[in-house]
């Protein structure tokens, strides 16, 4: 139990840094960032999967057309998301990125109750209509929609329910998520570079070694999400979630210096009363389950 909510808690911390690493490479155009990120999580997870020999798992599913077909539009969400986050990062807006990541608990349960038909209880309903409340309060205030959380939390959560249905772990479904995408970012970045317009033809070796690192700070965290979530109770897996985004907020308001006005702030409280609304209720119907089978 202990091992697992430390497994946990580490990949959810190493999400919320994910700021401070994107700062390093911020020269670097977000497009070039995510097919560099692509490639080196691709050469990272196969040698992983390789020393593991866990690769029976991988072959017999890209073998088969609808799971092939769920995993390609997983690896466009995945990536979609990957690129905004980015932007968003190198552009000024983490605290509209981490905003995205607050709402994506919220944005399950709506993608739950739509596309598997899974049955809201009037409190949950209740946490929904208050984080609209607050994404209604921060697009009267800023006079715009914030596209930049809608379009991670939505990206993700689609993202979510198309790995809900492919029987592939996380360090599995990672490899045939990059390896799908492979044959467009491989042939991009030798073009770029061919071209004279990509970062591997004329960067110093601190930005190079930096992307080479985006292989193993995508997937190290998720391996120690994929070995936490095995050990611990659903519930308090739902509570570890929110260090990421706030790890993700703190950054942008005291390292990198974003705005952040009283008037937001009132829409953030909506949406964060939302969210304890929401895990408190979860956490209880969870206890009276658990009390219910002992």
């Amino acid at each position: 139990m202990n091992v697992g909510v430390v497994q946990a808690a580490l990949a959810y911390v190493a999400w919320g840094l994910f700021p401070l690493y994107f700062h390093q490479v911020a020269a670097v155009s977000s497009m070039e960032i995510v097919l560099h990120r692509t490639v080196w999580s691709l050469v990272f997870v196969l040698l992983v999967l390789a020393a593991m020999r866990r690769f029976g798992a991988l072959w017999p599913v890209l073998r088969q057309p609808r799971q092939l077909m769920l995993l390609l539009l997983s690896a466009l969400l995945l990536s979609g998301n990957w690129l905004v986050y980015v932007w968003a990062v190198n552009h000024g807006h983490v605290i509209d990125a981490s905003l995205g990541y607050f709402i994506n608990p919220l944005v399950y349960v709506l993608l739950g109750f739509a596309f598997l038909h899974e049955r809201l209880r009037p409190t949950q309903w209740g946490a929904v209509a208050l984080a609209g409340l607050g994404v209604a309060w921060l697009t009267w205030q800023a006079g715009q929609l914030p596209w930049i959380a809608l379009l991670l939390a939505g990206s993700f959560g689609l993202y979510g329910l198309m790995r809900k249905t492919a029987p592939l772990g996380a360090l599995e479904g990672l490899a045939a998520e990059t390896l799908l995408l492979a044959p467009l970012a491989v042939p991009a970045l030798l073009l770029w570079t061919l071209h004279g317009d990509s970062v591997l033809a004329h960067a110093d070796a601190s930005t190079l070694g930096w992307l080479l690192a985006a292989g193993p700070v995508t997937a190290v965290p998720l391996l120690l999400f994929a070995a936490g979530a095995r050990r611990i109770p659903l519930a308090t897996l739902g509570l570890l979630q929110y260090i990421g985004p706030t790890l993700q907020m703190a950054i942008g308001i005291w390292v990198f210096h974003e705005p952040f006005q009283a008037e937001r702030l009132a829409g953030f409280l909506l949406i964060w009363a939302a969210l304890a609304l929401y895990s408190l209720e979860s956490l209880w119907v969870t206890r009276r389950r658990v009390a219910a089978q002992a």
